[in-house]
């Protein structure tokens, strides 16, 4: 197999920003970006408790229509609220106690007026009329929008992906990572009867309409994400089972299309049992055991849609049937199973309240299938997988991006950020206070908005480590720090001298360094003065650059 370095700019942005759509990278930013990425005063005073949506698609000739039930308490006293909507899709009415309120757009936002200030503390609702030809997805998952497709027999397949992009893309919502529904959503799927719909959480209710049209009523009962939120539509059958997991009973279901039924009863089985075993092991309990958990064919490669996790990789191991860390071992299982299913802890249970800061979902998930390969082939096995992904490493951009204006930062913080993590672990060394820490973020921030800054300080803490260089080091700076390193000889022993160069004022990464030709090493921490070492080598020669720890996602050079 054959590393990143011989593949294709063009390949590897594909590979790495498979399972998310990064943002056009702006350089400028307008009016619209701000209004998009940032918390402004027609924001902060409400906080969405719950949403109630209806959505009927009319399949032939792509358009939806719908409404929004808005639930929302308040924090602070306002009466002129953003709801964000993009066009070309359009809000047809807005009712809130039985009366229409006045409203104005401007762009992907609308203005809506309250005639008084509402109280604080209180519970309100809104509903909100929407209608359009939402933008089409052009080559989802990476470019957003709806998707209408036909399944292998000629049927509708119809589904959503809007990462990045955001869920205004389709029904009129708070579009911000920091707020997500408190007691989670409905989502009621109208279809022709012929088809199925499915959505996150717990089906309800099937209702016959009697005109040609069925609506499956979809429950979610914990906080989700705004672009979670996806409807899926086709020609469908289930199946399910039981996982007894570290809460007691799973559901897990399986929703494929009736004309890929028996290859996904081939390939399927024992996938998800295996994934569930390995990211409980490492991360803690799924966190929506009352939600359930499902895999849904997709008709695009895969999301992390909560509790519905979006599968499109044609039944084949690897990233369709590629391996990205060129060691082997990404042949050994189905990546998009366990990395979109890895997303539930990094995403969905613990969410970036700005999408700068989307390392966290992407680079601690992108480290889940490290996670994975050792559970399951070993130690080294995870090793090598970890350390093939770095030739996929551009370090061309900062992995957090800019904040307030919806901008993520480079494709890096994938597999730069899974070797972050495998860094830090090896910083740590000792696995047993890794795991805990990994479970502690997920009881810690469970259910929860985070900044990348609560993240990294509370590894440094638990950790007992001090962190925050190497975490600016490798999230805020493009550099690869290099340890420079020379040897002198006193008393029959040989000395090594090394320090960090090419890294930020400050940086004080402790490393482990050979001591002898047995593999025995020392751990020290280095700063960027000259520090001297004595090991056991009796010849210079002796200490080369491969007894160093591989482990740690730095360059070594030797110097005069």
């Amino acid at each position: 197999m054959k590393r990143y370095l011989l593949i294709s700019y063009s390949l590897f942005l594909i590979s790495y920003c498979s399972t998310a759509q990064p943002l056009n990278h702006k350089k400028t930013f307008t009016r619209q970006d701000t209004l998009r990425g940032s918390l402004g005063p027609e924001r902060t005073w409400w906080d969405v408790t719950h949403y109630t949506i209806d959505v009927k698609p009319d399949i032939n000739n792509k358009t939806i229509t719908g409404k929004n039930g808005i639930d929302f308490k308040v924090l602070k006293p306002g009466k002129k609220m953003q709801i964000d909507l993009q066009e070309p899709m359009q809000i047809d009415k807005i009712t809130y106690k039985d009366q229409q309120l006045n409203f104005s757009r401007e762009g992907n936002v609308y203005w809506v007026d309250f005639a008084a200030a509402l109280k604080i503390n209180t519970n309100q609702s809104i509903t909100i009329f929407f209608s359009g030809k939402p933008r089409e997805a052009v080559n989802p998952p990476w470019d957003g929008g709806w998707i209408w497709k036909k399944d292998c027999n000629g049927n509708p397949w119809v589904s959503v992906a809007c990462q990045g992009l955001g869920a205004s893309v389709w029904y009129p919502c708070k579009d911000h990572q920091s707020d997500e529904p408190d007691f989670g959503a409905v989502l009621n799927i109208t279809v022709p009867d012929s088809l199925t719909a499915i959505g996150n959480g717990t089906l309800s209710t099937k209702q016959d309409n009697h005109d040609g049209t069925v609506t499956y009523m979809w429950n979610v009962s914990q906080p989700i994400n705004n672009y979670n939120i996806v409807p899926y539509i086709g020609k469908y059958v289930n199946w399910s089972e039981e996982y007894q997991g570290l809460k007691g009973k799973l559901s897990i279901n399986y929703w494929f299309l009736k004309c890929d039924e028996a290859k996904a009863k081939a390939h399927i089985p024992g996938g998800t049992d295996s994934m569930m075993k390995a990211l409980e092991y490492w991360f803690g309990p799924y966190p929506f055991y009352e939600d359930g958990y499902k895999l849904v064919q997709s008709p695009h490669l895969g999301m992390e849609h909560q509790s519905a996790i979006a599968y499109g990789n044609k039944f084949m191991y690897g990233y369709l049937g590629r391996d990205l860390s060129g060691s082997g071992w990404g042949l050994k299982w189905d990546y998009i199973i366990v990395h979109e299913s890895g997303h539930e802890w990094f995403a969905n249970n613990i969410t970036t309240k700005d999408i700068a800061d989307m390392w966290v979902h992407e680079g601690i998930t992108d480290y889940s299938e490290t996670l994975y390969t050792e559970y399951y082939f070993g130690k080294s096995a995870g090793e090598a997988y970890v350390q093939g992904q770095r030739d996929g490493i551009q370090n061309k951009k900062n992995i957090i991006g800019i904040y307030g204006v919806n901008q993520e930062g480079s494709g890096d913080m994938y597999p730069k950020g899974a070797n972050l993590m495998h860094t830090v672990r090896s910083i740590i060394d000792n696995d047993s206070l890794f795991r805990n820490i990994l479970h502690g973020l997920n009881e810690h921030f469970y259910h929860k908005t985070v900044t990348s800054k609560e993240v990294e300080e509370y590894i440094a803490v638990r950790s007992g480590t001090g962190l925050s260089k190497v975490f600016d080091q490798y999230l805020r700076d493009i550099r690869i720090p290099v340890l420079e390193y020379y040897t002198t000889t006193e008393k029959g022993y040989v000395i090594l001298n090394y320090r960090w160069t090419n890294c930020v004022e400050g940086f004080n990464m402790p490393v482990k360094l050979p001591a002898d030709k047995n593999g025995k090493k020392g751990y020290f921490i280095a700063g960027e003065k000259w520090q001297q070492f004595k090991t056991n080598f009796k010849t210079a020669e002796e200490l080369t650059a491969d007894l160093f720890d591989k482990n740690f996602y730095v360059e070594y050079k030797k110097v005069k």
